[in-house]
């Protein structure tokens, strides 16, 4: 997060801003935190678009949609305002990375393991989104947020308003990310989703975008999108098909979110679905952005993930040893049961031998 600069506000709506998130095309991301003490990311649209009565409609209603969307991974919308001066929209933070960030800067390519987990939340995502008559169209690394319990998806509708207002010919989306359809000006469905899904997913798997990077020439990659296939090397065997369904060129032959996400349930257990070092980046992301703004007397102590026993938590050390007390003598041992049967015969035996000498002493002297 940087510092605010000079020209931002210092509150927009009821959020008193902390610092910038980010900027994209859309406009500036903030963060902010409400007088109950809810943070949240502001985004506040570009000048330009404020001026421009479609965007506004657009807007307007992609928000209205967007609000309805109730899902665990998706970052919710809280509050918006398209009649202000400079439109705005809220959302709720997430505390975690970027998929981007994690795979170009801080970590690399994403371990087996957590692949179908990253998939099969996304496509839940992308079916709540759906659901409520919406298409993301710019599902992209970069809006994909990580945490501790699953990736988020945000920015979700708000890229409608845009492309609404673009004009013909103008195509909104980001290289490399974008369905073949949507490259040619066709119609966004929820199938150019899908399609972007499986783009995502390759470049999680491989640290690599499956038709190229722009950097290369944005019209030979553009052309690949539309007729190539993709690279996928270095995709898990076992996540090969999906990623393949996904990024079919023809939308009618794609899987839908909900036939991903039953395909991908295999993925859905396990709390750990993180590298243990991504745990622990997004362990102190999460402390440092919530304890912006706050006196040091209200600042919480950092988190630190859980670590599973089976992959990642370090030998324990020994237990110490135990106090010193001296070891008590040995007990004294029973006495053996043959003993004491011998010496009751051998009572019983003198008994007897006095007792016939008693009787030859009254016999033989009487």
């Amino acid at each position: 997060m940087d510092d605010l600069a000079a020209g931002d506000p210092s509150h927009i709506g009821p959020f008193r801003l902390l610092g910038r998130l980010g900027a994209g095309g859309m406009g500036r991301v903030y963060l902010g935190r409400s007088a109950g003490g809810r943070v949240a990311a502001v985004k506040l649209v570009r000048e330009e678009y404020a001026h421009r009565d479609q965007f506004r409609a657009r807007f307007a209603r992609e928000v209205t949609a967007a609000r309805q969307v109730d899902s665990q991974w998706t970052a919710r919308v809280l509050d918006a305002d398209a009649r202000a001066e400079i439109p705005w929209v809220a959302t709720a933070y997430v505390a975690g990375p970027s998929l981007q960030d994690v795979v170009e800067r801080d970590f690399g390519p994403l371990p087996e393991p957590s692949l179908p987990v990253l998939g099969h939340r996304l496509a839940l995502a992308l079916a709540d989104i759906h659901s409520a008559g919406l298409v993301h169209r710019d599902l992209k690394p970069s809006h994909v947020l990580l945490t501790l319990w699953g990736p988020r998806v945000i920015d979700f509708g708000i890229t409608g308003a845009l492309d609404a207002s673009a004009g013909p010919g103008v195509v909104v989306g980001s290289p490399g990310f974008m369905s073949p359809e949507q490259l040619r000006g066709e119609p966004v469905t929820p199938a150019g989703d899908v399609f972007c899904l499986g783009v995502v997913l390759a470049y999680a798997a491989t640290g690599r975008m499956a038709f190229g990077r722009p950097d290369d020439g944005l019209a030979s990659m553009m052309l690949r999108v539309a007729h190539e296939e993709p690279d996928l090397v270095g995709v898990p065997a076992q996540l090969l098909p999906v990623v393949r369904a996904c990024l079919h060129k023809d939308p009618a032959r794609r899987p839908t979110p909900g036939q991903l996400a039953e395909h991908l349930a295999y993925g859905s257990a396990g709390d750990f679905w993180l590298p243990r070092e991504v745990q622990l980046q997004v362990a102190r992301h999460d402390a440092v952005l919530r304890n912006s703004g706050l006196p040091a007397g209200h600042r919480r102590q950092q988190y630190l993930p859980p670590v599973p026993e089976d992959e990642y938590r370090p030998d324990p050390p020994p237990p110490p040893p135990a106090a010193y007390r001296p070891a008590p003598g040995p007990p004294r041992p029973p006495r053996p049961q043959k003993r004491r049967r011998r010496t009751g015969a051998l009572l019983l035996a003198l008994a007897l031998v006095a007792l016939v000498a008693t009787w030859l002493v009254v016999r033989y002297v009487t």
